[in-house]
């Protein structure tokens, strides 16, 4: 089984300073308008087979992600876009931060889209909640609405609510800019 090599903050840092090394960012275009390791490439795992991810340079490629969570579910097909050996930032972005290095962030950008919606949909739950025991108990049809979509989104990879604040008018500006840099 392929696998990817972890590399502290720190090595990855010398290596990208000394430009034996690429980082290569597979988050998906919102998260990476907000924030990023300057000088990354942006790879989105969404969009992963038509990027170009051989260097003709033969720099090493180094994959990275906000933790590490979505480069390691995925480590097979990421090392498998690189001839020798494949590395990743171990912890992702939150370990570069931790470890003091510079991103480059615009704070101009929505937060991320899947934070969004974990924001509306608690938000929707806890409403649903306080109506139904304030005002009348069929406000917790809300909250049960709600959980129901949540759970339909998981089982299927779906989230109409995420589609829906996709649309917004402050997330159109980033879904457009972000397409275009990437």
């Amino acid at each position: 089984m392929t696998v990817l090599t972890p590399l502290k903050p720190a090595d990855v840092a010398t290596r990208l300073k000394d430009r034996t090394a690429v980082l290569v960012d597979i988050r998906e275009p919102d998260e990476f308008a907000r924030e990023h390791v300057p000088g990354a490439i942006h790879a989105p795992l969404s969009r992963f087979e038509q990027a170009q991810t051989t260097l003709p340079d033969g720099r090493q490629i180094i994959y990275t992600c906000r933790t590490g969570n979505r480069t390691g579910m995925n480590c097979v097909k990421l090392a498998a876009s690189v001839p020798g050996e494949a590395f990743v930032l171990e912890g992702g972005l939150d370990a570069w931060k931790a470890a003091g290095l510079a991103t480059r962030t615009d704070r101009s950008q929505p937060i991320e889209l899947m934070r969004q919606v974990q924001m509306t949909a608690g938000g929707l739950i806890l409403l649903g909640a306080a109506l139904g025991l304030l005002v009348h108990p069929g406000f917790w049809g809300l909250s049960a609405f709600v959980g129901a979509g949540l759970f339909f989104a998981g089982a299927t990879g779906f989230c109409g609510m995420a589609r829906l604040l996709a649309v917004m008018p402050w997330n159109r500006a980033a879904y457009g800019a972000s397409a275009k840099a990437a």
